[in-house]
């Protein structure tokens, strides 16, 4: 306590560098913080349920020929069929469980509220295998996914049962309509469970069984070669994952080779080889399973990284202004010694002053922190705001708390070491500490220190170049679209229970009452959203294209009403656009892209030839017309050969996204859309209701949230190291005064002592430079998957950085520089 007294006394005495060093300590430990706030919900923290370190996600690499369907819950090698899931679940000796599950965009009604969201499909097993307990009600078993189509029943999440139903208990056993389907609620999930996907945050839980029920048209639960069922298990007590994998294969391996093998038509003898050495991999499960984990990764790495590096010039700064004061204090600490105190309680009390200013940093660096997530949060899409938390928790306050610790260790340790060095005393009688700057070791330790400041923020500010750069190269990048004053939302009749006929009525009449606002100019619709991040594919025959057993012959596809690329601004390269009589009954009909043109041989004359899906000779439907290359999925991709036909000839489609262009205010023309709809059907969700600028910058998000957090780090690392530059320099000339007096005295002009500070800020930042660049370039390599249209070693970038960091580093230097300069020759000499 006594310690504790003495420090804060201390401190106040010295406010303007108490107020320095918390503020360099809030500054690199609030970004620490708020960066390991997203690590530990997106890469760290394990599912809240029973023994999560036993549970495993189970991965199927390799050829899926046939449909494969993935999200969210991972990539496409992570999908296996219906069938092969129940053959592996009979025979399921390594695990204690094995359980299929989907993510599914749904439309929920209860009591007059109707709104969308996701839901998700699994197994009987799903809740057992987590060791889960239900708030209210029961949870889905397994006598609950026996028969298709036979258990409408459903659980519904925590979040929505509290948030929308008021967490009333007597809701269990009413029911709840979903895609137009009543289930009959029979629980509700624990609190806190958001289900095993990161990224989806299902507000029901239904059985598997079910899916063709809640998703009109869907036949895949007979075809093995339909793969768009996610498994994961529980593994048995002592079973490890390796041995889990050797025995799920030997039941795999024959199930591939005598059953799926033979179903297989058009396969060459290489992809059949490949296919038959396909293999089951077990991997860990603790965090669910997820495409976010693998896409998170390496810009999150990346972010802790450089915020690291914040506070390791933080740390820099702090323990070169305890050096400083630390020779200010040589008195003090020489007569403490002299009256008997131990060198272990003068070095506690100097620890404990160093601590009491990281603890106050780290108190300060919860609003830094909290900041930084709300601007993180400003950068995201609306789903990911609704995935993830923004706010600091006890996780990130006990990550903050230990930050401030260590920090405060790691930069009070030497200068109390060398505040208090048993020949202090010798050292005030030689006068060494007001002649030579103090001791040689704690000048070398206080410019390394400096020099390692100017390498990081070098490194940085080269770092942040390349994503400015990388960012400004994407939003250059030529979409083929004009997104200005265009508008667009989804809706999705076919979960309010719409059958086809229905569903197409609904949307000429919302294409019709639209086109009637005022500024309107154009109304479309298109089954793929474009720029959303969605892949819709389909193997094609066209005439004059050759397929053999291994040809790609797979192409994009969307279907759109007629306008749509009038109203999006696509000029046609030759041919027409679908007009109304392109319907149902009528000739069918498509339209292509350049890249569709060419890479099936069809060049400029691609007009009147005629194409097919799928493999077959029948070819049926006739290209009449040829658009350029537009963006379809990604911003950053290359556009892909694209076919398109007429939404009006599809027989099942139930869902569309809408494109309305004004040549108003598009942000009036958002708060009619909700009207419109309103009208026509006052159950029926507008979803994703946004401008497509809006939409674009959702697409690249993950540049924009990089460039910016990079930028403001690397602006904030170079304002501490100037400030730790200036320190330094200002110490030293202060330390130096009687010498320079001396210099001046034997004839040294102001130039040449100017010359004299300048040149120790020239070796520091040229040391610092190269290091720093070498460093930068190693990260940008490390990141080059992150990087758009240039490589990791840009010189442009490199120049720029240095030369950003030269201005910084001369103005840091200058003002000490020209103090010394202004030196007296008589008070100098004069000068203790």
């Amino acid at each position: 306590m006594r310690n504790l007294k003495l420090a804060f006394r201390t401190l106040r005495s010295t406010p303007f560098v108490t107020a320095v060093a918390i503020l360099s300590l809030a500054l690199g430990i609030g970004a620490n913080a708020a960066i390991y706030s997203l690590v530990d919900q997106m890469l760290l923290r394990p599912l809240p349920v029973r023994e999560p370190e036993r549970l495993v996600n189970l991965v199927a690499p390799g050829p899926k020929p046939g449909s494969t369907t993935c999200n969210q819950s991972g990539d496409c090698e992570a999908v296996f069929s219906y069938p092969m899931f129940r053959d592996l679940q009979q025979r399921q000796a390594p695990l204690a469980q094995l359980v299929a599950h989907r993510i599914l965009n749904i439309n929920l009604a209860f009591d007059g509220q109707t709104l969308d969201g996701e839901g998700a499909l699994v197994s009987g097993n799903y809740f057992s295998a987590l060791g889960l307990t239900p708030a209210v009600g029961r949870l889905l078993g397994p006598d609950d996914d026996r028969t298709l189509g036979g258990h409408p029943v459903a659980v519904l999440s925590h979040s929505y049962w509290e948030t929308r139903l008021g967490a009333d208990p007597s809701v269990v056993g009413k029911a709840i309509v979903v895609n137009g389907n009543p289930l009959t609620i029979v629980g509700v999930a624990p609190r806190g469970f958001e289900g095993t996907t990161l990224g989806a945050r299902p507000r029901v839980f239904v059985p598997i069984t079910m899916r063709a029920q809640l998703n009109p048209g869907f036949t895949g639960f007979d075809n093995r070669r339909d793969y768009w069922v996610y498994l994961f298990g529980r593994l048995k007590p002592g079973v490890t994952p390796e041995v889990a994998a050797r025995q799920l294969n030997a039941v795999y391996r024959p199930i591939l080779a005598d059953v799926e093998a033979p179903l297989q038509e058009g396969m060459s003898a290489e992809t059949k080889q490949r296919f038959l050495a396909r293999q089951v991999t077990v991997e860990p499960g603790a965090r669910g399973q997820s495409s976010i984990h693998g896409e998170a990764r390496t810009p999150l790495v990346l972010l802790f990284a450089i915020t690291a590096m914040v506070l390791l010039i933080a740390c820099a700064n702090i323990a070169n202004l305890l050096l400083a004061r630390g020779a200010a204090r040589v008195g003090e600490m020489a007569v403490r010694q002299s009256l008997g105190a131990g060198r272990r309680r003068l070095v506690a009390q100097l620890l404990t002053e160093a601590c009491v200013l990281a603890a106050l940093g780290g108190i300060a660096s919860l609003v830094v922190a909290q900041w930084t997530l709300t601007g993180v949060a400003s950068m995201l899409p609306s789903d990911a705001i609704e995935t993830l938390r923004f706010k600091l928790d006890l996780q990130v306050l006990g990550f903050t708390a230990l930050a401030a610790l260590l920090t405060g260790v790691a930069f009070g340790l030497f200068p109390a070491l060398h505040g208090t060095r048993p020949d202090l005393i010798g050292v005030i009688r030689a006068g060494a500490g007001q002649i030579a700057g103090g001791a040689r070791a704690a000048a070398r330790f206080r410019v390394g220190l400096v020099t390692a400041q100017i390498a990081l923020s070098v490194m940085l500010l080269v770092s942040a170049g390349l994503f400015i750069r990388s960012l400004r190269n994407v939003t250059r990048e030529e979409l083929g679209l004009q997104v200005d004053q265009l508008v667009t939302f989804a809706i999705s009749p076919v979960r309010n229970g719409y059958k086809p006929p229905q569903s197409r009525e609904l949307f000429a009449r919302v294409r019709t009452e639209l086109a009637t606002l005022p500024g309107v100019t154009g109304v479309t619709t298109a089954r793929v959203p474009v720029l959303s991040g969605d892949n819709w594919g389909n193997d094609v025959s066209v005439q004059g294209f050759e397929r053999g057993p291994d040809t790609d012959a797979g192409a994009s596809f969307n279907a759109v009403a007629p306008g749509y690329f009038r109203t999006l601004g696509v000029a046609l390269v030759a041919g027409r656009e679908f007009t109304e009589a392109d319907r149902l009954g009528a000739p069918k009909v498509a339209i292509v892209n350049e890249a569709f043109a060419k890479k099936f041989g069809l060049g400029r004359d691609a007009v009147g030839k005629r194409m097919a899906r799928g493999d077959t000779a029948a070819l049926d439907i006739e290209i009449v017309g040829l658009i350029p290359d537009t963006k379809y999925s990604e911003v950053k991709d290359p556009a892909p050969p694209l076919f398109v036909l007429p939404v009006l000839q599809d027989s099942i489609v139930g869902s569309v996204t809408v494109y309305a262009r004004t040549s108003g205010s598009p942000e009036q023309l958002l708060r009619a859309i909700p009207g419109v709809i309103k009208r026509l059907d006052p159950n029926l969700p507008v979803e994703e209701l946004k401008t497509m600028p809006q939409q674009v910058r959702e697409n690249t998000f993950l540049d924009r949230m990089i460039s910016t957090l990079s930028a403001s780090f690397a602006v904030v690392a170079t304002l501490l190291a100037a400030v730790g530059l200036y320190g330094v320099l200002a110490y030293t000339v202060a330390q130096r005064t009687r010498e320079i007096g001396v210099r001046m005295a034997l004839g040294a002009d102001a130039r040449r002592v100017r010359g004299l500070v300048l040149r120790q800020v020239a070796t520091m930042v040229g040391v610092g430079s190269v290091v720093g660049v070498a460093a930068a370039v190693g990260l940008g390599r490390a990141a080059a998957s992150l990087l758009f249209g240039l490589s990791a070693h840009d010189p442009v970038t490199i120049v720029v950085a240095i030369g950003v960091l030269l201005l910084v580093a001369a103005g840091a230097g200058w003002i000490p520089a020209r103090r010394a300069a202004r030196v007296h020759p008589m008070q100098a000499l004069r000068y203790e």
